[in-house]
């Protein structure tokens, strides 16, 4: 959820600084995930002024560019060469100085400096709106009214509005603090309880103007389960247009795109009250009649989206006479929206059942933000308060006039709770005792209601926006997060030294590699065991068949367990790259998911993901991309830290990947890599080559029965090396030609690589060279020439005839 404070400060003033609001809301459960500073243009026009244009003069190399001296209020007229077709002597014009950077409508942004255009200096910038995040007109300079003061800085000329944006992690029982409102009710609590001084001021809730009775409607709710409360009002004579400024500032402050001025109000509503509204098109209201009722399984309906969806029946419907219209507490209908033609609404105002909301959202896969809010739910009694201040906005920024009587049908109200708080068990609770009369304070500035009170007791009257407070443990907890958990006193019981349980051997080797994976340049990432069934699609029937379905998914796309890791890790991919950081090493212990026959297994794997360059591009390092036997050397390098005794198992098909090759361990596949296929990173929208590895982790942790390391003295004598180019047949491998070493080498043999490959037309038909390195040591005394040279000589005999390969000299 997103807060703006310069919004919230509308209801709360209070002196604390936006890092100090932050700190105080998560002290009192509204944690705050991070902070950020908006500007209601980007950029905040820094750097931008208004300036006068002294002369516009041909450009004596360049038909279409002038040569103009614009007075910037900075002492001396700067020279600025520009291309706009309009520019002329006289006029008023925003000009970027020497150092500002520009962010434009369309485009990245760029940096204005000091330059020589067409042999022409030019220290600045004439500016057009799109060129500074304004507009889309790009048609000429833009020109400002001729008593625009010289020198001003656009940034107040243009009214910039600075902000800061929390963005707050709220929990599903918080209900009541998913608003502007919401948020300021609880800090202003927190703030009287801690000795700030504050004060609320909650918008006006006026009366409503009387009715011209053009619109007069019949509606009835036909499921009073799922609709316990529904109100609204009809308007006539609105003008669809623009919202004002402020509105659309408010709104886009929190990333709410503005589209009119009926919708916009709705939005602003919804979060400045938490109560989901809804305008109908009242022309579209057929036989002027409004129902709230389900319809029959399998009715076709076309949302707002264009989307036809089938329905069942269980989703709870608004119908005119004839049609539906909406989908109750989620989606409009492609038929009943607000239209640049409509003159006349009516406001829906209610109140859904979360049960019903949050079945239909899941079902359709259409969690929306009004959906966000009905399914934690919202106060059946605020909705008429709603209605009012929402059609006192939508007069000062539409127009328009009631034209019905105020519909409410409420045949159950929900009264406030009424919960008794004992003072013995408060203080159980807490940990600490809270003087009487700082607890009643709390509970009152909440919104609640003290009744009662006594020596040993008190009641307290919750109010129904208060949907988590039920019983006596709620109310302690609502005092304690208020009065604060850092004023609870830590008792002396538990002021002793506490002694960490000894991780296992399985954790310990996790923890072993996972910081082995963090020297080697890779960053841990945690994904959900919980993927979507789509990524499956067309793959193999060795995953399709083995496939964990959930039986009751809370989300129509997050249907299925991963039976592998590399979906979640194409996930981090995908987002990383979005934000151009597409240089990435990642890792990723956790468990997959698979069925046989009824019979559910959960091992444990370990990914590996590489994708760009290895490392950044500098003019000293060419980028060079990773590839597979970047994949491929980390591979070995984990089997090597795990002590696991593999043995390969040549390239294989695997269902994931391009091309790949598995590792076997006591004949049993541990280890699979390769380049992902193309066809599963499209469904990522990746346009770069992703390599990854899969490890069946409780194998390879498994095989290394000791658990301990081993260590051997460097050696006190010199290494020999030697070199060989050899000419093979072109499909021969490297793995071939290791193998041969080692067996010949016997035990002065220590290592074995390759150093250079090549393929041409002088090597022959189907042939190519290989360039190894050797490398030869004796612990015990010095190697001579006589005894490598033995060893070389068994080696190049050995290739010649097992291999049929060319020694070239």
């Amino acid at each position: 959820m997103k807060i703006s404070l310069t919004w919230l400060r509308q209801y709360l003033e209070c002196s604390l600084v936006p890092e100090e609001i932050a700190a105080m809301l998560t002290s009192i459960g509204l944690e705050v995930d991070g902070m950020e500073t908006y500007q209601s243009i980007p950029g905040g026009l820094e750097g931008l002024v208004v300036g006068k244009v002294l002369r516009a003069e041909p450009h004596p190399n360049a038909d279409k560019l002038r040569i103009t001296s614009v007075d910037a209020g900075t002492g001396e007229p700067l020279p600025i060469v520009c291309g706009a077709p309009n520019v002329a002597a006289g006029q008023k014009v925003v000009v970027a100085l020497p150092g500002a950077t520009l962010y434009p409508s369309t485009g990245e942004p760029f940096t204005i400096k000091k330059a020589k255009i067409r042999g022409e200096a030019s220290e600045g910038m004439i500016c057009a709106e799109d060129e500074i995040g304004l507009g889309q007109d790009h048609g000429g300079i833009l020109v400002l009214p001729d008593d625009t003061p010289v020198g001003m800085q656009a940034a107040v000329y243009f009214g910039v509005e600075r902000d800061h944006i929390l963005e707050i992690g709220l929990t599903p029982n918080r209900s009541d603090a998913f608003c502007h409102l919401g948020v300021a009710k609880d800090l202003f609590a927190a703030l009287l309880s801690r000795g700030y001084k504050a004060e609320l001021k909650l918008p006006p809730i006026p009366d409503l103007p009387a009715s011209n009775g053009s619109l007069n409607l019949k509606v009835s709710v036909l499921n009073h389960e799922a609709c316990p409360r529904y109100s609204g009002i009809a308007l006539s004579g609105l003008r669809i247009g623009p919202s004002p400024e402020w509105l659309k500032k408010r709104l886009a402050a929190i990333g709410v795109r503005s589209i009119n001025n009926v919708v916009d109000v709705t939005n602003f509503i919804l979060h400045e009250y938490g109560q989901p509204l809804h305008a109908f098109d009242a022309s579209q209201i057929k036989g002027g009649e409004i129902r709230v009722t389900t319809l029959p399984e399998g009715k076709a309906f076309v949302t707002l989206d264009g989307e036809t969806r089938t329905l069942s029946a269980q989703d709870l419907m608004i119908c005119d006479a004839d049609h539906p219209m909406c989908m109750a507490g989620i989606y409009g209908g492609l038929g009943s929206g607000i239209r640049e033609s409509t003159t006349a609404i009516f406001l829906e105002s209610a109140c859904f059942d979360p049960r019903w909301i949050r079945r239909s959202f899941t079902a359709h896969g259409l969690r929306t933000e009004a959906a966000s809010h009905f399914e934690k739910g919202t106060d059946p009694n605020m909705t008429v308060d709603v209605l009012k201040r929402a059609v006192s906005l939508l007069q000062e920024v539409a127009g328009g006039e009631v034209a019905s009587d105020l519909i409410d049908l409420y045949p159950n109200p929900v009264i406030p709770r009424l919960i008794r708080l004992r003072w013995k068990n408060l203080n159980r609770l807490i940990g600490t005792t809270i003087p009487q009369p700082e607890v009643s304070g709390i509970l009152e500035r909440l919104g609640m209601t003290v009744k009662n009170e006594s020596p040993d007791a008190l009641e307290v009257l919750v109010p129904t926006d208060k949907t988590d407070v039920l019983r006596e443990a709620d109310l302690a907890e609502e005092v304690l997060r208020v009065y604060g958990m850092d004023r609870i006193p830590l008792p002396d019981a538990l002021r002793s030294n506490i002694v960490a349980v000894q991780a296992d051997r399985a954790e310990q080797g996790r923890y072993r590699m996972a910081q082995f994976l963090n020297g080697a340049g890779y960053r841990e990432i945690f994904s959900n065991p919980i993927t979507r069934s789509r990524y499956l699609q067309g793959l193999d029937d060795s995953i399709t068949d083995q496939t964990v379905w959930l039986a009751n998914s809370l989300n129509a796309e997050l249907d299925v367990l991963r039976p592998d890791l590399l979906f979640g890790g194409l996930e981090s991919i995908a987002r990383n790259v979005n934000r151009r950081q597409e240089n990435l090493r990642l890792f990723e212990f956790g468990k997959v998911f698979e069925q046989q026959k009824g019979a559910f297994n959960e091992p444990e794997q370990l990914g590996l993901w590489l994708c760009g360059n290895k490392s950044p591009e500098s003019w000293r390092n060419p980028a060079a991309a990773q590839d597979y036997f970047d994949l491929k050397r980390i591979v070995e390098q984990v089997l090597e830290k795990a002590g696991c005794p593999v043995q390969s198992a040549g390239y294989a098909r695997h269902p994931l990947l391009e091309y790949g090759q598995d590792y076997l361990l006591e004949g049993e596949k541990t280890v699979s890599f390769g380049r992902v296929s193309s066809k599963i990173t499209a469904l990522f929208d990746l346009r770069i080559p992703v390599f990854y590895a899969a490890f069946r982790w409780d194998r390879v942790d498994g095989s290394n029965r000791k658990g301990t390391g081993q260590y051997q003295p460097l050696s006190r004598f010199p290494s020999v090396r030697r070199d060989l180019a050899l000419v093979l047949d072109r499909q021969t491998a490297f793995r071939d030609v290791e193998a041969i070493a080692r067996k010949k080498g016997g035990k002065l043999l220590r290592e074995v690589f390759l150093f250079d490959a090549y393929e041409g037309a002088n090597l022959g038909e189907g042939r190519k060279s290989y360039g190894i390195g050797l490398s030869f040591r004796d612990d015990q005394a010095t190697l001579t020439d006589n005894q490598v040279d033995q060893v070389m000589q068994n080696l190049i005999h050995a290739y010649e005839t097992e291999l049929n390969a060319t020694i070239r000299r």
